[in-house]
């Protein structure tokens, strides 16, 4: 961030948090009012940070070492850093947060031989044990300015270990790659959250490193995006993680610096702990999920099967074996309207327009399905109506260029214009209001994030008014539709993204969003349970885009939402690319296996269920396993291409259990708690519920 002065560091610092006095209100000026501590070390019985007289830094767990001493929190410069700074002296005081509760604080200060001063403010609260919150001022003592190019924080490096290393990732890559992966010889990735093309960025600001004994995760508290970077790397010894921020400024004599607020959290097994701590921190910030209605939860036809030249007929033809195998809501996807941009009705698809359209939905509704509406926001097509007469919605960057959206080939517009927000509002009021649908489905890579907005027209305040003012948008949109249907679902689908954590609240169900594979699926589910509790509606996306697209399991399993795209009787004539190997119809093999999925879902309604993440590491144990308790029962789903051996079904209580494979239905014996092993033999996916035995 740019250098600031004492009035605006202030107005920063405090006007991030609402309310009074807090862990990050004025640590420099509370530092100075607290008595000396004794002993340069921090944190609490699960994590540990030690300075040393260069300000280095070292980490231990569990009252053991874990990290050599570090450089942890440096000025960045061109080509170089001010990494030793003098220690002078620390103050500590103790905390009792409104919103976070009892905690303690530590400030460490510094100089460097430069004429830089160091200050490190650590905190931490008995809440979120082995969580450690840091912020750092320099500020430039000296008498010639300094250039700067950045910061970096909590700047750590684990050694090697057998296995090897796996990492978590919250940022977009435009490859949309794995979030989850481990580490090969030359991993190296640099995780921003700033924009990665024009149309992919944002995230979840969190990075998180992990070897089989232990793990590191780091990332911003920040209540808006910023623009930071997580950087993770194998190294010759290892692998290192940390947090950056990277903005050149001059730091004049006397100006200073002030990072964003971070954090650094160590943990046992893999990702799942510490984003569960950083959505814990961030709800009680007051940026958390809805509860979402009933609805988020039914099973999902969706008509992309037949795609944009998709007929009325086709899809109202297909809705009596939708709803006969089970499937709740119909989604009219992309096609409808006449551009993007627009969002006028296609009057060669619904030849009365408005009309056309409510009776589509009492169609849907007769068959006994809830409609919904794909709906691409925030994207203008060229020839568009909106793009000639409102040129001004655009979103523009420094150098007067438009910001494109490559799958449309459209412009970007800018979430923070009030005319873009109006525009918006009134199409999802009509669409829910007026035409019936019962929710829709936001879709595209460029929701997720935008770029920075200089389009004069505007009068921001700030270029990142508009990067800070998407999550509003969502908020207006998400309004307007409860507004006009408190039932109403609204589905985010940032395609091929790491879902920006700042969106949730202005969310009922996240997809898979375009998984690659059943992998993602998976992994990107126990994310998002990680970071929207347990009520959370996750949906795995169309099973067409799993492995061999039938991989119910790895939907079902994960306690995440069913849906399809399958076409019936026949696919369509006029594909936009070749269809796959038997293309997406509904044949009677695959009615038998969609039926039976259907079926096992309904019965067993995981997604209310309380997603277990702690129990099985995603990336160490193997097979791979997740696990969901409902209703006194819990539920085991493991995955392999093929496995022969004994699974361990992990978190029973004590007592004896029945075990039944719910997929082939049939009983496997009686196991003992906490802990069983049961002899296994499956290919792809092994579906399991354990009851008491006493249950009825």
């Amino acid at each position: 961030m740019p250098p600031i002065g004492r009035r605006t560091a202030l107005k920063f610092i405090a006007g991030s948090v609402a309310g009074g006095m807090t862990w990050s209100t004025l640590p420099w000026a509370r530092a100075a009012a607290a008595a000396p501590a004794t002993g340069s070390q921090a944190g609490d019985a699960v994590l540990g940070i030690a300075f040393d007289q260069r300000m280095h830094t070292r980490l231990s767990a569990w009252g053991k070492p874990l990290t050599d001493w570090q450089p942890s929190e440096v000025l960045l410069l061109d080509g170089d850093q001010i990494g030793d700074f003098s220690l002078s002296g620390q103050q500590a005081h103790d905390l009792d947060d409104p919103r976070h509760g009892r905690g303690r604080q530590v400030v460490f200060t510094g100089r460097a031989a430069q004429g830089v001063e160091k200050q490190v403010a650590v905190s931490w609260f008995e809440a979120l044990p082995g969580l450690a919150l840091l912020q750092v001022r320099y500020r430039n003592l000296g008498d010639a300015p300094l250039s700067v190019t950045g910061w970096r924080s909590s700047a750590h490096a684990l050694r090697e270990a057998p296995g090897g290393f796996w990492s978590f990732s919250g940022s977009t890559h435009t490859d949309r790659r794995d979030w989850v992966q481990p580490l090969g010889e030359d991993f190296d990735q640099r995780n921003s959250l700033a924009m990665d093309s024009s149309d992919y960025g944002g995230g979840t600001p969190v990075a998180n490193l992990w070897r089989r004994d232990v793990g590191l995760a780091v990332g911003h508290v920040e209540p808006v995006p910023r623009p930071l970077a997580m950087p993770v790397k194998r190294t010759a010894t290892g692998a290192s993680i940390a947090i950056e921020g990277q903005q050149p400024v001059t730091l004049a004599p006397g100006a200073e610096l002030v990072s964003e607020r971070t954090f650094l959290a160590v943990h046992r097994g893999d990702f799942y702990a510490p984003l569960q701590q950083y959505r814990q921190f961030m709800a009680a910030e007051g940026i958390e999920g809805p509860r979402p209605p009933d609805s988020a939860f039914a099973p999902i036809w969706c008509a992309w099967g037949y795609e944009r030249d998709f007929t009325v007929e086709q899809i109202v033809d297909t809705l009596p074996k939708a709803q006969a195998l089970g499937f709740e809501w119909a989604v009219l996807d992309d096609g409808w309207q006449t551009n993007e941009g627009d969002w006028k009705i296609d009057l060669k698809k619904f030849p009365r327009g408005d009309a056309d359209m409510r009776a589509f939905t009492a169609q849907v509704r007769q068959h006994g399905m809830r409609p919904r509406l794909w709906l691409a926001p925030l994207a203008a097509d060229p020839g568009s109506d909106v793009l000639h007469d409102h040129v001004d919605m655009l979103l523009l960057d420094k150098t007067g260029a438009f910001q494109t959206v490559t799958w449309w080939n459209a412009l970007t517009q800018c979430p923070a214009y009030q005319p873009v927000i109006d525009f918006y509002v009134a199409l999802v009021k009509k669409i829910i209001g007026d035409w019936g649908f019962e929710g829709i489905k936001l879709d595209g890579q460029h929701l997720n994030a935008v770029a920075p907005c200089y389009n004069p027209a505007h009068r921001h305040a700030r270029p990142e008014d508009s990067v800070e003012g998407l999550a509003r948008f969502w908020q207006a949109i998400y309004h307007a539709a409860h507004e006009a249907n408190p039932e109403a679902v609204v589905e985010l689908c940032p395609c091929g993204t790491a879902f920006a954590f700042h969106n949730l609240p202005a969310t009922d169900q996240y997809p898979a969003s375009d998984p690659l594979s059943s992998w993602q699926v998976r992994s990107k589910g126990k994310s998002i349970k990680a970071l929207m509790g347990h009520r959370s509606s996750y949906a795995g996306d169309h099973v067409e885009l799993s492995d061999q697209r039938d991989d119910f399991a790895s939907t079902v399993g994960i306690g995440a939402v069913i849906s399809t795209k399958f076409t019936w009787p026949r696919d369509t004539e006029h594909p936009a690319e070749p269809l796959p190997p038997g293309g997406f119809v509904l044949t009677p093999e695959r009615e038998t296996l969609w039926r039976k999925w259907v079926d096992l879902y309904k019965a067993h309604m995981l997604p209310k269920g309380e997603y277990l993440g702690t129990l099985y590491d995603i990336g160490f144990d193997r097979p791979e396993a997740h696990v969901i308790a409902k209703d006194g029962a819990q539920y085991y789903t493991f995955y392999a291409p093929r496995f022969d051996g004994q699974v361990e079904l992990r978190g029973l209580s004590a007592g004896r259990w029945k075990v039944r494979d719910l997929f082939n239905a049939r009983e496997l014996g009686v196991v003992q708690g906490p802990t069983a092993r049961l002899p296994a033999s499956f290919e792809r996916s092994l579906f399991l519920q354990a009851t008491p035995e006493t249950a009825a």
